[in-house]
């Protein structure tokens, strides 16, 4: 807009043409979007809780279902799908390993969102070798943080740096294979 367009001040008003900026964000607006692989992972976390309270009888008809709700074509969600289906496949590992790392927790007491991104960040841990468990670790802190409680970030990080110390692996690095 061309301030000369402007109609003139009102009298005892200022002559500066009005702010068009942006309003500027404040500490709690992120200044960036989530990375598509945050989005993957906040997909996958909703549907592994939506999964853990009503199991559908058929992963796929379930799986299509969930992906038509999602903001994305289905095609965004590869990443989400992948470890869906990868957390699905070793559920009673990756359950019996947070029962064993959960100390003074019940299992059935653990918060739904979290144990489903304890499953999540655990798979990922334990069977995506392609990312650095410190990515993984920090990942899930996040999304608890957004869909969790305040203290979700204190729980998840107790039993995952837990898993993390007993990788074969570096904690910083992707394996290259």
């Amino acid at each position: 807009m061309d301030p000369a367009d402007l109609p003139p001040p009102a009298a005892g008003a200022s002559a500066a043409p009005p702010n068009t900026d942006p309003p500027a964000a404040d500490a709690s607006t992120p200044t960036h979007k989530p990375s598509k692989r945050r989005d993957n992972r906040a997909a996958a976390m909703q549907f592994l809780y939506m999964w853990d309270l009503n199991p559908g009888e058929d992963l796929v008809a379930t799986l299509d279902s969930f992906f038509k709700t999602q903001d994305h074509p289905r095609e965004y969600y590869a990443f989400a799908e992948e470890l869906i289906r990868g957390v699905l496949a070793k559920l009673d590992e990756i359950d019996a390993l947070i029962k064993k790392l959960a100390h003074n927790w019940a299992f059935n007491r653990i918060a739904r969102v979290d144990l489903a991104l304890l499953r999540l960040a655990i798979h990922e841990l334990l069977h995506r070798r392609d990312i650095p468990p410190v990515v993984t670790i920090n990942e899930a802190i996040e999304l608890g943080k957004t869909y969790s409680t305040p203290d979700s970030g204190r729980f998840l990080n107790g039993i995952l740096d837990k898993v993390k110390d007993s990788l074969d692996r570096p904690a910083r690095t992707a394996d290259k294979t």
